[in-house]
């Protein structure tokens, strides 16, 4: 008999909500400045409108990206360009 060892594929760390919504806007902003409100792009990241205003904050001092708070109409208004 041969004894076989398998290895159970490793599964990949989670990613953090704000590593999730970083690869976002870096994909939507790769060919140059995006403009969005949280709640329109809530669903496509799979986080709250809340959440991702917190996160955007946090956001302002990634290397990546160049984030601005732009405009107030009924809710916050971002830029959003690679650095």
């Amino acid at each position: 008999m041969s004894a076989t060892t398998q290895v159970a594929p490793e599964s990949p760390e989670p990613e953090t909500k704000e590593d999730r919504l970083k690869q976002y806007l870096c994909e939507k902003a790769s060919d140059g400045e995006m403009y969005f409100k949280s709640k329109f792009i809530a669903d496509e990241v799979n986080l709250s409108a809340k959440e991702i205003g917190a996160l955007m904050v946090k956001l302002t001092d990634c290397a990546e990206l160049e984030v601005e708070k732009w405009s107030y109409t009924s809710a916050t208004t971002w830029r959003v360009a690679p650095a």
